[in-house]
């Protein structure tokens, strides 16, 4: 399995220690070890290779050798908008949106620009000033795009979650920063029906007391009730309001903030993670354009939502002159679920990005989109959300496409980008992620602190890089941001993600440190289980606990089977015999019971940590950062759980 080679490098400039240039035929492990070593040089040379909009400044960075201290690009000026809007053609397609199939839309690269000249007038009338906060309850629309690029062009910070998020999470997320405008659309498209979120909008207002301003996106609805809204407006008016503005651009310092993200909030509050200008541009530029081979003209999908860190690294493809193709809705909606297939179909999609979720459920459901769809000019599938298996890559490679590239990426919120995933020159190995991004110093550590390859530990960066959180809003101390990093290994930023680097430089999540499993006192991942169970054809999803029990603990296995195969003895010894023979004797669950549903957030993750809490009768910190909170209740008061008394 072979990706994709960029073959064109010579425009690139980066060197080697001893000055030899990279030619087009280099190995990656040497570029990642050159650009990890010197790091300096090597983020330089991005800003010069994806041609930043700005100025760069003398000093790239300062305090290198400190991991939360280093100063990047500290004289440098720019605009992430207008980076964003670099010129190109007016009558280009910029954007191409659908909602389940039902509204569809195209934004031209000139509608675009004017769009968002009107927008930022109109913050700025509103009394929207740099630093001031944006908020946006709005689904994965063109408007999305518009209000980001408008808050940015005159240095506000945007915020955003989608539609489907309830009251008290919208408020859990929003209500830490102060917004002074929101935006909110007036419903969004699921399985079909409308759903209203107007008397939602109301609720949220009342609880967000500095908001000044609400514009209305109307969606599902042609002109949305505005009764009982305060001081709320309908996002047409607006724009009408300026549309003869001029689009302008406030050049800001390299780490002005850009976007608050909010991390997932299953163990308490969301974290506010701020994130600069400077350093989202170079990373996602990087990735883009070295790591995925997005080129000018590409059409790049990815399948997320506005309240999902996948949505920013989605709109940064319009910096590499790429049209975005904007989904919102079911992702399996449509004749066999194939309705993201249909969309990458019909808008020649050259990066289709997903879920390991999606495509076990695709399998699972049947598709073979070899056979369905024509995907030829798709160069590259990626996959992200959780560690994606084995047998999907066998499914990608015999049912997709055998000359796609694969890219299997982890990276997150915090860092709003990959430490790991695919490259356009590396091989691609069954059940890998490719390699460490460039400029990432990523290596697996054990209890010890030492590197090990071959065996399981923590994953850990031990250099710094740009697009590290600038900081935790609300924390003027900056200890929050200390504790969630760098309190066990100083200096080191720890990830929480427990994983191997392979003798291949590519890497195996095994799944989140704090939901590994430790029977007999051996850690194991709960991925190593779901790559066996789940590739039986009667188990549709698997999620696995260690629960406390007789003065150590023990592993639980709950699934959710295929309508038409029922958890019986047969099944559960199947279950068992599988992980006795393709794991080990450690991964035999010591229980196996049937859930109706798995709980997962609203990005599709698995949440072991809240289904353990409710096996112990621990209460859970915060249900309304799950997507499907009602499924935890089956979980409490299980008789196959509960130890006996006498």
């Amino acid at each position: 399995m072979n990706g994709n080679k960029r073959q064109n490098l010579s425009k690139f400039s980066l060197q080697r220690a001893d000055t030899t240039p990279f030619a087009a035929t280099f190995d990656y492990g040497g570029f990642h070890r050159w650009s990890v070593d010197h790091k300096e040089e090597f983020w330089s040379n991005v800003w010069d290779f994806c041609k930043v909009i700005g100025e760069k400044g003398a000093r790239i960075l300062v305090d290198g050798d400190k991991m939360s201290g280093a100063q990047w690009f500290l004289d440098a000026r720019l605009n992430f908008a207008e980076n964003l809007l670099r010129s190109r053609p007016d009558d280009e397609i910029s954007i191409v949106f659908s909602g389940e199939g039902q509204v569809q839309t195209s934004l031209s690269f000139g509608q675009l620009k004017q769009s968002v000249a009107a927008l930022a007038v109109y913050f700025r009338a509103q009394g929207v000033a740099k630093g001031d906060r944006i908020a946006a309850y709005i689904h994965n629309g063109p408007e999305a795009i518009i209000g980001m690029l408008a808050a940015s062009s005159i240095g506000a910070i945007w915020s955003s979650c989608a539609p489907e998020f309830g009251v008290q999470s919208v408020v859990d997320r929003f209500g830490q920063i102060d917004p002074s405008l929101l935006i909110a659309s007036d419903g969004y498209l699921y399985k079909g029906k409308k759903l209203d979120r107007i008397a939602s909008i109301r609720e949220v207002q009342a609880r967000l007391p500095r908001v000044k301003r609400t514009l209305i996106v109307p969606y599902i609805h042609e002109d949305p009730p505005l009764d009982d809204l305060t001081s709320a407006q309908l996002w047409p008016s607006a724009l009408k309001e300026h549309n003869d503005a001029v689009l302008s651009f406030e050049r800001l310092p390299f780490n002005h903030p850009l976007y608050i993200m909010f991390s997932s909030g299953t163990t308490g509050a969301p974290k506010c993670i701020v994130h600069g200008a400077g350093g989202t541009l170079l990373q996602h530029l990087k990735e883009h354009q070295l790591q995925c081979d997005i080129k000018p003209g590409d059409r790049v999908f990815y399948a997320t939502s506005t309240g999902w860190m996948m949505w920013n690294w989605l709109a940064s493809a319009l910096t590499s002159h790429a049209t975005i193709l904007l989904y919102d809705g079911f992702f399996t909606a449509g004749v066999s679920g194939a309705i993201l297939l249909d969309f990458a179909q019909e808008q020649c999609a050259t990066l289709f990005g997903t879920s390991a979720g999606y495509l076990k459920a695709i399998e699972k459901a049947g598709l073979k989109p070899r056979e369905s769809h024509d995907l030829s000019a798709v160069r590259l599938i990626a996959s992200t959300g959780s560690p994606l298996l084995p047998d999907s890559f066998d499914y990608v490679y015999r049912d997709f496409k055998p000359d796609v590239q694969l890219a299997s990426v982890s990276g997150g919120t915090d860092i709003i980008s990959c430490f790991v995933g695919g490259n356009p020159w590396s091989p691609v190995y069954r059940g890998e992620i490719q390699c460490a991004g460039l400029g990432m110093a990523v290596e697996i550590w054990n209890d010890n602190g030492q590197r090990v390859i071959g065996e399981g530990g923590e994953l850990v960066c031990t250099k710094s890089f740009p697009s590290m959180p600038i900081c935790f809003w609300n924390d003027p101390d900056g200890s929050k941001y200390f504790n969630a990093y760098f309190a066990r290994y100083p200096n080191v930023w720890l990830h929480g993600d427990f994983a191997t680097e392979t003798e291949h430089g590519g890497f195996l999540i095994h799944g989140r440190s704090d939901a590994t499993l430790n029977p007999q006192g051996v850690r194991i991942g709960t991925a190593d289980i779901y790559n066996v169970v789940e590739s039986l054809p009667s188990i549709q999803e698997a999620l696995a606990i260690d629960q406390e029990w007789d003065g150590g603990t023990r592993i639980v296995l709950f699934v959710k089977t295929h309508p038409d195969y029922p958890l019986d003895d047969v099944l559960v010894a199947q279950i068992k015999r599988a992980l006795f023979e393709k794991a080990s004797p450690r991964h035999v669950p010591a229980v196996i019971l049937e859930a109706p549903d798995l709980p997962r957030t609203r990005s599709g993750k698995l949440v072991e940590l809240a289904v353990r809490e409710v096996v112990h009768g621990r209460p859970v910190k915060n249900r309304g950062a799950l997507a499907n909170p009602e499924s935890l209740d089956f979980f409490r008061n299980l008789p196959e759980l509960t130890i006996p008394r006498g």
